[in-house]
């Protein structure tokens, strides 16, 4: 049976000596996740964008980004929905290392999903 991460692409990223514990599980771990989970990630967003503005595929570009921004900081359910996609997607020694610091892993995950979605705007 596979492991999770035997579906994760290895993005290859470089690893500094004075990359912090955080930043290199950041990028070892939580960026090739985000990519997996990415078709994911849009559909979900757009379902809720839709549901909470009928017209939103109307919308501008920036009134988009505004909405994905304002969204993902304040609508803790949403959040919350993101972060369990992606922790559900860590093996248990992965998970050990998430627990260690959650609320800082929280956050760098929001803010790079927060990118990944407005850089693709024009999907939603």
């Amino acid at each position: 049976m596979p492991d999770k991460k035997d579906l994760r692409e290895n993005l290859s990223l470089p690893i500094y000596e004075n990359s912090s514990e955080t930043e290199t599980f950041q990028n070892q771990v939580l960026r090739p996740v985000l990519k997996l989970q990415n078709e994911i990630y849009i559909m979900l967003f757009r379902d809720y964008a839709v549901s909470k503005i009928s017209d939103f595929s109307s919308l501008n570009a920036e009134k988009k980004i505004n909405f994905i921004d304002q969204n993902l900081q304040k609508d803790h359910a949403l959040r919350n929905i993101f972060i369990g996609m992606t922790v559900g997607m860590l093996t248990s020694d992965e998970m050990k290392i998430y627990l260690s610091d959650a609320k800082a892993y929280n956050k760098r995950i929001i803010s790079m999903l927060s990118e990944r979605i407005k850089s693709q705007v024009e999907l939603l």
